[in-house]
């Protein structure tokens, strides 16, 4: 599972899509459109054409080959008399399927948790490959390398939004965390956890707390840039909403918030030590 739900955690919405998952011949991992439509609770096929069709537009616009994702099938239906009849259908990839949930009607609780499910798994599958096959350490030590590229590139979109000094990007990262974290600062998050001042908090945080953060990290810095945030107070409001986005969606997928999630006993810099050592 990726960071919205821990052991504890029942993910209904995870269950649902996982168990409709299909591997092919190649291993690779896809979805049929009319089941998805069943999952998500459309009635019609109609209906949800007009959603797959929105969300191939969106895909064309994005500048990506369609037909890598949208793959068109022909299924076989069985009829009451014994007989068949021919059905149009498609094999979606985990994309496609998120551009179709984001096409779709959020007021809907199964299409929200189809929203957040696809987007965790897309965006992990696109930083972190075969992180489910990892173990709690090697999730750790990846995701947290991950953090260290994208808060660079956090960094760089804020300095483009306007936050350019030292004390001003300090701000900001505490607006983040204020978001995640129910309010508590980078300096009350270090406190619960019983660290001393100069140590990274971020290297300190297990698997599910560190990739709760990189996703905070990176759609700060893709919304900072989409809507072309400009001034620090407007920049510190955005990274605050993300943070705060992130959590409520934890909370409505019964996950543990992350100030309440175990502090490891080892950090990240004592594992990146042994990494080191055992590759001697």
């Amino acid at each position: 599972m990726f960071f919205f739900i821990d052991e504890k955690g029942a993910n209904y919405g995870e269950s649902v899509f996982e168990s409709i998952k299909h591997i092919n011949e190649y291993g690779q991992e896809f979805w049929y459109a009319r089941e998805l439509q069943k999952a998500l609770e459309y009635t019609e096929w109609r209906k949800f054409k007009n959603a797959i069709s929105r969300a191939m537009s969106a895909c064309e616009r994005s500048e990506i080959e369609v037909s890598e994702h949208f793959v068109g099938v022909d299924i076989t239906s069985v009829m009451p008399n014994g007989g068949e009849r021919h059905l149009d259908d498609f094999e979606l990839s985990r994309y496609a399927c998120y551009l179709i949930v984001m096409n779709g009607d959020s007021s809907k609780e199964i299409i929200a948790l189809g929203q957040t499910y696809f987007a965790v798994k897309t965006r992990q599958q696109e930083l972190i490959e075969n992180y489910e096959e990892l173990t709690e350490d090697e999730k750790r030590l990846r995701t947290r390398e991950e953090m260290r590229k994208h808060n660079s590139s956090l960094a760089a979109a804020a300095h483009d939004a306007g936050v350019t000094e030292p004390l001003d990007y300090a701000i900001f990262t505490n607006k983040g965390y204020q978001g995640l974290y129910g309010g508590l600062s980078a300096k009350d998050i270090r406190s619960k956890k019983g660290l001393k001042s100069g140590q990274d908090i971020l290297d300190h945080m297990g698997s599910t707390e560190l990739a709760a953060n990189l996703f905070r990290a990176t759609q700060t810095e893709e919304k900072l840039r989409r809507d072309n945030i400009q001034g620090k107070e407007d920049a510190n409001r955005t990274h605050y909403e993300v943070g705060k986005k992130v959590r409520q969606t934890i909370k409505d997928l019964g996950g543990t918030m992350p100030e309440d999630l175990p502090t490891p006993d080892k950090s990240i810099k004592q594992l990146e030590k042994e990494q080191k050592k055992s590759l001697k």
